[in-house]
């Protein structure tokens, strides 16, 4: 794709990403064939290949307009696109450096951006979204009908669990709202390893790995929940990083892009990344056995497991070894809907994708969902009628 950018977009770091990334594009479409809102709405600007377009040309010119904004926020940063495409374009990342550029120079109404600054900051804090879904419960009727499905109490930890070894140098990430709504995934994942002679610490110094606001087009606000982060734990004498929640894992696997240009902790950013790795292949080599309640298992991999750490098929043969039978769901590229706030900045949509997903993961009538990200086990759980579960749960 030829590009013009002016002179002063392309002195800039993201300026440059971007001229680079739009010039590896080929305009061939594919992306389209496996893009979830081109599929409900077939709308061009509604795929990849139109939102590149869109963003070329705001760059171009100079300034965002609103006809980008609508198209951009209906993207789920699903990335099944960068998986499709055959020139390897990093969509991903060229959307996050679009969504900035419109969020810094074209300023949304006074309540969208009171709604957005809720979400940033009532999720990435364990504390302050137990209060908010003590509140929430209080005036559970008067919430947007969009919030209500995810007001519910906070989860319980695991009987016994395992404690934490302050010496280990396997580091656990619990994540923010799985720290409050799934809590129990992080206890079995310790006790998973102590059971089979690794020993796992967690850090109190954790914070929100920056995911929500960079979605949001708050890459700065991003790149400070990271560098907090690095600040504050101690992660250096760790060997390995494991995340349990996929939206975490992808965005601190690629914290050293998002901080490329952050003299002083690109090199540690670097450093933390390389150490991270999802539970699936902290567990990989091992031996489970699957829970006598159930036998028939639909799985459901979170868009940040398949196409953003690129990691297929692992969890699946997990399962599988330890007894259960894979029922096959059909379109499994696609994505749920939930993508991070998507559920509830875009009802609709969200709504529908995840009619979509429901009704391929239940076809074959199984006993249980099993997903690997707290956004897609809320999500789906809010309508599904069997259990849906983090996959590390259904392992004994």
């Amino acid at each position: 794709m030829r590009t013009d950018l002016p002179a002063a977009i392309l002195a800039t770091p993201a300026g440059a990403r971007a001229d680079a990334i739009l010039r590896s594009c080929v305009h061939c479409g594919f992306c389209n064939a496996t893009c979830p809102t081109y599929q409900v709405l077939g709308d061009e600007l509604d795929g990849p290949r139109g939102r590149i377009y869109l963003i070329k040309e705001m760059l171009e010119a100079g300034t965002p307009n609103g006809t980008a904004r609508r198209h951009l926020d209906r993207c789920l940063t699903c990335r099944a696109c960068e998986t499709t495409c055959p020139s390897g374009v990093r969509y991903g990342e060229l959307l996050e450096i679009g969504r900035e550029f419109v969020e810094t120079n074209l300023p949304r109404g006074p309540i969208a951006r009171l709604v957005r600054r809720w979400l940033k900051t009532a999720l990435s804090a364990p504390a302050r979204l137990r209060r908010w879904l003590a509140l929430g419960r209080a005036f559970r009727l008067l919430a947007p009908a969009a919030v209500r499905p995810f007001i519910k109490r906070p989860g319980r930890a695991a009987a016994g669990p395992a404690a934490p070894a302050a010496d280990a140098t396997v580091l656990l990430l619990r994540g923010c709202v799985q720290r409050v709504m799934t809590p129990a995934v992080t206890d079995h994942v310790l006790a998973l390893l102590a059971a089979r002679g690794v020993a796992a610490r967690v850090d109190e110094g954790e914070g929100c790995c920056g995911a929500l606001a960079l979605h949001l087009g708050d890459a700065a606000g991003a790149r400070a929940a990271m560098r907090a982060n690095l600040d504050a734990m101690r992660w250096r004498d760790a060997t390995r990083i494991v995340s349990t929640a996929t939206g975490c894992g992808v965005t601190w696997k690629e914290a050293g892009q998002t901080l490329a240009a952050d003299p002083d902790h690109a090199r540690a950013a670097g450093e933390f990344a390389g150490k991270v790795c999802d539970v699936v292949e902290a567990l990989a080599g091992f031996a489970f056995e699957r829970r006598a309640e159930f036998r028939r298992i639909a799985w459901h991999a979170p868009c940040s497991l398949q196409h953003g750490q690129r990691i297929a098929g692992r969890v699946e043969r997990l399962l599988s070894d330890a007894g259960y039978a894979l029922a096959p769901v059909r379109d499994a590229h696609l994505c749920c809907g939930s993508a991070g706030t998507y559920s509830i900045l875009q009802p609709h949509l969200a709504g529908t994708l995840r009619q979509n997903k429901l009704e391929a993961l239940m076809e074959h009538a199984p006993d249980a969902i099993a997903t690997a990200n707290i956004g897609c086990q809320m999500h789906l759980g809010a309508a599904a009628g069997v259990p849906v579960l983090h996959w590390v749960e259904l392992l004994r």
